[in-house]
């Protein structure tokens, strides 16, 4: 069953509904590591979103700092895939950091089309390799979100 029939607009998921949905320890590993490591709680946001037929459409989990989003997950039966947006700033240390990642992951974001306002790409997150990479880039998210934090104070 798709995640966006379980869980409708009206009903919120549990923790422990998302994690027994996605069904995949990369899963908890993940939140584990963003929420201790930036001291920030995920939130649950619907997006009644048609793309994709569906694909993107229902609750997703967005990992915040400051307002901005560091990654933004969207549960999957057994994965889950990981959105990571990098404004027009970060594009140029996203490009060098993109050069040490799994070639999946070089691929995907090759292939995701940029704009004046950057880029945001999708993974799907189905093994160790991958996850490593959804950290580092959201730690470049993390510290371009604390540089520009630091210039406008």
């Amino acid at each position: 069953m798709q995640w966006s029939e379980l869980f409708q607009a009206e009903k919120e998921p549990t923790e422990k509904q998302i994690t027994e949905f996605i069904a995949n320890p990369l899963w908890r590993e993940l939140s584990d590591h963003l929420q201790s490591t930036y001291k920030i709680k995920p939130k649950c946001v619907y997006s009644g979103c048609s793309m994709g037929d569906g694909y993107w459409k229902g609750w997703n989990i967005k990992f915040k700092k400051s307002g901005k989003a560091l990654c933004t997950i969207y549960p999957k039966e057994g994965y889950f895939v990981a959105m990571v947006s990098f404004n027009a700033k970060e594009m140029d240390d996203a490009d060098i950091l993109i050069q040490l990642c799994d070639e999946y992951t070089k691929n995907k974001y090759h292939q995701a089309k940029s704009s004046k306002l950057g880029k945001s790409i999708s993974f799907e997150v189905t093994n160790e390799k991958i996850l490593h990479d959804i950290k580092e880039l959201a730690a470049l998210r993390a510290r371009s979100i604390k540089k520009n934090t630091t210039q406008t104070a």
